[in-house]
Protein backbone atom coordinates (compact mmCIF):
# COMPACT_ATOMS: atom_id res chain seq x y z
CA UNK A 1 0.00 0.00 0.00
CA UNK A 2 0.87 3.51 -0.83
CA UNK A 3 0.70 5.91 2.39
CA UNK A 4 0.80 9.32 3.00
CA UNK A 5 1.97 10.03 6.37
CA UNK A 6 0.56 13.25 7.65
CA UNK A 7 0.86 15.32 10.98
CA UNK A 8 2.02 18.62 13.16
CA UNK A 9 6.03 19.33 11.99
CA UNK A 10 6.53 19.15 15.38
CA UNK A 11 6.52 15.16 15.03
CA UNK A 12 8.84 14.74 12.76
CA UNK A 13 10.84 12.32 14.37
CA UNK A 14 7.78 10.34 14.77
CA UNK A 15 7.06 10.17 11.78
CA UNK A 16 10.14 9.26 10.34
CA UNK A 17 10.37 5.70 12.60
CA UNK A 18 6.77 4.73 11.68
CA UNK A 19 7.90 5.59 7.78
CA UNK A 20 11.07 2.72 8.57
CA UNK A 21 8.96 0.73 10.51
CA UNK A 22 6.02 0.48 7.40
CA UNK A 23 8.47 0.24 4.93
CA UNK A 24 9.89 -2.42 6.53
CA UNK A 25 6.11 -3.52 6.11
CA UNK A 26 6.11 -3.45 2.48
CA UNK A 27 4.64 -0.44 2.28
CA UNK A 28 5.56 2.48 0.04
CA UNK A 29 5.83 5.87 2.20
CA UNK A 30 5.46 9.71 1.26
CA UNK A 31 6.65 11.83 4.07
CA UNK A 32 6.09 15.56 4.13
CA UNK A 33 8.99 17.11 2.39
CA UNK A 34 10.91 18.43 5.03
CA UNK A 35 10.41 16.05 7.92
CA UNK A 36 13.50 14.63 7.86
CA UNK A 37 15.35 17.87 8.35
CA UNK A 38 13.03 18.68 11.09
CA UNK A 39 13.32 15.40 12.89
CA UNK A 40 17.09 16.61 13.93
CA UNK A 41 15.66 20.11 14.91
CA UNK A 42 14.96 20.84 18.68
CA UNK A 43 13.31 23.76 18.96
CA UNK A 44 9.65 23.73 18.10
CA UNK A 45 9.15 27.34 17.76
CA UNK A 46 11.76 27.33 15.00
CA UNK A 47 10.21 24.20 13.32
CA UNK A 48 7.00 26.12 13.25
CA UNK A 49 8.54 29.79 11.80
CA UNK A 50 10.44 26.96 8.72
CA UNK A 51 6.90 24.85 8.63
CA UNK A 52 5.14 27.87 7.38
CA UNK A 53 7.98 29.71 5.22
CA UNK A 54 8.01 26.43 3.34
CA UNK A 55 4.50 25.90 2.97
CA UNK A 56 3.69 29.57 1.78
CA UNK A 57 7.02 29.24 -1.01
CA UNK A 58 7.18 25.93 -1.76
CA UNK A 59 2.89 25.52 -2.27
CA UNK A 60 3.06 22.36 -0.17
CA UNK A 61 -0.70 21.87 0.42
CA UNK A 62 -1.31 21.73 -3.27
CA UNK A 63 2.36 19.57 -3.47
CA UNK A 64 0.94 17.29 -0.59
CA UNK A 65 -2.52 16.72 -2.30
CA UNK A 66 -1.24 15.55 -5.29
CA UNK A 67 0.72 12.93 -3.11
CA UNK A 68 -2.53 11.96 -1.83
CA UNK A 69 -4.23 11.97 -4.78
CA UNK A 70 -1.84 9.24 -6.08
CA UNK A 71 -1.93 7.56 -2.41
CA UNK A 72 -3.88 4.17 -1.14
CA UNK A 73 -4.39 5.93 2.14
CA UNK A 74 -3.25 8.73 4.33
CA UNK A 75 -1.91 8.19 8.23
CA UNK A 76 -2.35 10.67 10.84
CA UNK A 77 0.56 10.54 13.24
CA UNK A 78 -1.52 12.32 16.18
CA UNK A 79 0.00 11.94 19.04
CA UNK A 80 -0.53 14.61 22.39
CA UNK A 81 0.64 18.13 22.00
CA UNK A 82 -0.12 21.66 23.52
CA UNK A 83 -2.04 19.59 26.62
CA UNK A 84 -4.18 18.03 23.45
CA UNK A 85 -4.13 14.53 23.80
CA UNK A 86 -4.08 13.10 20.12
CA UNK A 87 -4.09 16.21 18.31
CA UNK A 88 -5.16 17.00 14.92
CA UNK A 89 -4.09 20.29 13.67
CA UNK A 90 -5.21 22.29 10.36
CA UNK A 91 -3.47 20.94 8.15
CA UNK A 92 -3.71 17.54 9.04
CA UNK A 93 -7.65 18.09 9.47
CA UNK A 94 -7.55 19.30 5.91
CA UNK A 95 -5.32 16.70 4.59
CA UNK A 96 -7.98 13.93 5.97
CA UNK A 97 -10.22 15.60 4.46
CA UNK A 98 -8.25 15.61 1.06
CA UNK A 99 -7.83 11.46 1.47
CA UNK A 100 -12.01 11.16 2.04
CA UNK A 101 -13.08 13.44 -0.88
CA UNK A 102 -10.55 11.60 -2.71
CA UNK A 103 -11.66 7.97 -1.35
CA UNK A 104 -8.65 6.95 -0.11
CA UNK A 105 -7.83 4.95 3.21
CA UNK A 106 -7.94 7.67 6.30
CA UNK A 107 -5.99 5.99 9.25
CA UNK A 108 -5.33 7.59 12.71
CA UNK A 109 -2.20 6.53 14.70
CA UNK A 110 -4.61 6.79 18.02
CA UNK A 111 -8.02 7.83 18.93
CA UNK A 112 -10.24 10.52 17.92
CA UNK A 113 -9.23 13.79 19.99
CA UNK A 114 -11.53 15.85 21.74
CA UNK A 115 -11.41 19.67 19.23
CA UNK A 116 -13.82 21.43 17.98
CA UNK A 117 -14.04 19.68 14.95
CA UNK A 118 -13.97 15.73 16.07
CA UNK A 119 -17.82 15.20 14.48
CA UNK A 120 -16.34 15.85 11.05
CA UNK A 121 -13.20 13.71 11.85
CA UNK A 122 -15.93 10.99 12.64
CA UNK A 123 -17.91 11.28 9.96
CA UNK A 124 -14.59 10.34 7.59
CA UNK A 125 -14.66 6.89 9.62
CA UNK A 126 -10.80 6.83 9.90
CA UNK A 127 -9.67 3.40 11.07
CA UNK A 128 -8.17 3.90 14.03
CA UNK A 129 -5.24 1.97 14.66
CA UNK A 130 -4.60 2.44 18.61
CA UNK A 131 -0.60 2.40 17.75
CA UNK A 132 -0.62 -0.70 16.03
CA UNK A 133 0.95 -0.38 12.53
CA UNK A 134 0.42 -3.63 11.84
CA UNK A 135 -3.35 -3.22 11.53
CA UNK A 136 -2.74 -1.77 8.20
CA UNK A 137 -3.40 -3.88 5.29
Amino acid sequence: MKIAICGSMTFSKEMVKIADKLKQNNHEVILPRYAEKYASMILTSEISHESVKNKISHDLIRDYFNKIKNSDAVLIVNLDKNGIKNYIGGNSFLEMGFAHVLNKSVFLLNDIPDMPYNDEIKIMQPVILNNNLNRIK
